[in-house]
């Protein structure tokens, strides 16, 4: 069936003559002419009863009616879930409560007008590039390896430099501390149940507990998040590790402690990955947005591994501190 017909039909049926559908549409009279009665013939039914008083609907045109109006109403919607800038900007924010999803909520604040869609792909580096690379989404945050080769079609830029911090209950022996340094860990038992064994999380965690002589319990069934702060909060010895930009509630009696890790000030590296040819113009004002909340300020008293440590990129390493 004829879309441009179709809709030629609805704008001749509101306007309630042809001329007048033509202005609005713009073009001949003639041309509306031979659209309607294309479409009659591929219905094989009368849509129009034309008189000198204009076009009237028939029985079938009216019974017709409602149907082309969602067949158009289909087609824009089919038409906008594709079109750079009619459809919704597809961003992987990787988890809902890491600083990747504080940032895009932020974004959404100061853009309003942008359509998002916001996913979390179960998904690691290499399932996200090719997310990335299918169109499936617009963009992705990972952290990517040195030595690590992108497709020729794919972008990335770090953009998200997150700092750590202790989490502990009130009898934890450092639950007094204001500031820790990460060498402080050694002998505490950090606790990271279901932290990936391999991957780009596995390999940064490696270099750290490397770097400052500690060690992660991995072991334990993983429930929900809420239980590891109920743990934590009864404890007198586990502490766990996380993002100064992750969000997390919890009763005030748990009187859990986040301890910011200084000197050095460990990093967690993020880039921003998209496809180079991608025209969605939400795209380019959502990279802009990131780079902005970078501060301006650089903290030099920080420790990245070496093995993501992106050297084409030419601005320093800072830290985001949300606020």
């Amino acid at each position: 069936m004829d879309l441009n017909a179709v809709r030629t039909f609805v704008t001749a049926a509101d306007a309630g003559q042809f001329q007048e559908a033509a202005a609005a549409l713009s073009i001949t009279q003639q041309a509306v002419s031979k659209r309607i009665a294309a479409l009659e013939k591929y219905l094989d039914v009368r849509l129009f009863a034309r008189s000198a008083r204009g076009a009237q609907l028939t029985i079938d045109g009216q019974a017709f009616l409602p149907h082309a109006r969602e067949l158009l109403r289909v087609a824009d919607r089919a038409d906008a879930s594709v079109r750079p800038g009619r459809r919704a900007l597809r961003v992987d924010i990787v988890a809902r409560r890491i600083i990747t999803s504080t940032l895009l909520r932020d974004f959404h604040r100061a853009h309003p007008a942008i359509d998002l869609d916001v996913i979390t792909l179960d998904a690691d580096l290499d399932g996200a590039i090719t997310a990335v690379e299918a169109g499936t989404i617009d963009a992705t945050f990972h952290a990517v390896a040195t030595a690590r080769r992108l497709p020729e079609s794919i972008r990335s830029a770090r953009i998200i430099d997150e700092p750590h911090q202790l989490l502990v209950g009130p009898r934890h022996p450092l639950a007094d501390a204001r500031v820790l340094s990460p060498h402080q860990l050694s002998g505490h038992r950090i606790w990271m149940p279901g932290l990936p064994a391999n991957g780009e999380v596995a390999d940064y965690f490696s270099e750290f507990t490397a770097a400052f002589d500690f060690t992660i319990d991995r072991l334990g069934p993983v429930f929900a998040k809420e239980a590891l702060l109920e743990e934590i909060s009864e404890s007198t010895d586990l502490a766990t590790l996380i993002g100064e930009g992750t969000r997390f509630l919890w009763p005030d009696s748990y009187d859990l402690r986040r301890i910011p890790l200084r000197d050095p000030s460990p990093i967690y590296p993020l880039s921003i990955i998209w496809r180079a040819d991608n025209p969605h113009p939400g795209l380019t004002t959502l990279r802009a947005y990131l780079e902005s909340r970078r501060p301006l300020t650089p903290d030099t008293d920080v420790w990245l591994p070496a093995n993501l440590s992106w050297p084409t990129v030419k601005t320093p390493v800072v830290p985001v501190h949300l606020p």
